[in-house]
């Protein structure tokens, strides 16, 4: 049986959590999909439980890293690679549910679109030392509810707060044809890129299916619990820019102010939150430029409360 689908797992140090992102491609209700492993130049035993897989399965392609890359290099070098007509991502920390590749890939396949996208939950940590999923976010609810087909920008400026790479499978030819690519050596390399994907797509779909459960790690060692280092929201300011800055350029108004919005409602304060109390006074005044630059974008646009509240803060750094 040929393979409709190519899904990219990059791993770093995730061997505590591999087994369980194996384990849900094996679980997919569509069977015809093939996996490249990318092991990062990991320390534990991550490269191992790849090479296991690939052995007990041939549906499994190892690739490794000689020297650590990043999450961006690695899904660079199994793009390379792919070979199927719709390609996909898994974080090896994560989990796809088991109808995700069915949805994903049959609703893509039938439409005709670049790519579909669908909904994703948050894997919290467990008072029994497990992990329990979470409900879907209204954020991600209005990008992935309701299903549409065959949609833009214009029709859904919404869709542009699903900024994440594993919760949409595309056609192979779009990376190609387009020549995206994700950035290297940065931390949120992926907001940039799925602006780029809504930008350059002809068209895409939108499922509410949840489609991945996103671990968040409990002994903290997830990038997005990191946002207290400079150097990492250095990262995350530069890719909530940048992916506006696409959105602008490709003329897509309705869908920067939406992004803006949203930046405002939930990435801003949490981030005051932590900058409050830093040590390094680099953080607010790095913090406090961001804030001025959206400010610009929203004179004249009433805001909630809350996100007027935030910007006021962020401002007087």
């Amino acid at each position: 049986m040929s393979s409709a689908v190519t899904v990219i797992v990059p791993g770093y140090d995730v061997a505590l959590y591999a087994a369980e992102a194996l384990d849900s491609l094996r679980a997919q209700t569509r069977p015809d999909w093939t996996a490249i492993l990318v092991d990062d130049a990991s320390r534990d035993e991550t490269g191992a439980l790849f090479e296991a897989a690939a052995a007990a399965d041939d549906r499994f392609q190892v690739v490794h890293h000689s020297e650590q890359r990043g999450l961006g290099a690695a899904r660079n070098t199994a793009l390379d690679l792919v070979r199927t007509p719709f390609v996909g991502f898994l974080d090896a920390d994560d989990r796809l549910t088991p109808r995700a590749l069915e949805r994903l890939v049959g609703t893509v396949s039938a439409s005709g679109s670049d790519f579909a996208l669908g909904a994703y939950v948050r894997l919290r940590p467990d008072s029994a030392g497990g992990y329990e999923a979470g409900g879907v976010q209204p954020w991600v609810a209005a990008a992935t509810d309701p299903a549409r087909v065959g949609t833009t920008l214009e029709d859904h400026p919404e869709a542009s707060g699903n900024i994440v790479a594993w919760s949409k499978v595309s056609r192979t030819d779009l990376w190609h044809r387009t020549g995206l690519r994700f950035p290297v050596g940065k931390a949120y390399e992926d907001q940039i890129v799925a602006q780029q994907m809504y930008t350059r797509a002809r068209a895409f779909d939108v499922i509410p299916d949840v489609v991945v459960e996103w671990r968040e790690r409990a002994d903290g060692s997830s990038i997005t619990q990191h946002k207290g280092e400079l150097r990492v929201l250095r990262d995350y300011l530069e890719a909530l820019g940048g992916g506006i800055d696409v959105l602008d350029a490709a003329g897509h108004a309705r869908a920067a102010a939406s992004r803006v919005r949203l930046i405002l409602a939930m990435d801003l304060p949490p981030l005051i939150d932590l900058a409050r109390d830093h040590a390094d006074d680099a953080y607010r005044r790095e913090l406090g430029a961001f804030a001025r630059t959206l400010r610009s974008r929203v004179d004249g646009v009433a805001l909630p409360d809350s996100a007027a509240t935030a910007l006021s803060a962020a401002l007087l750094w």
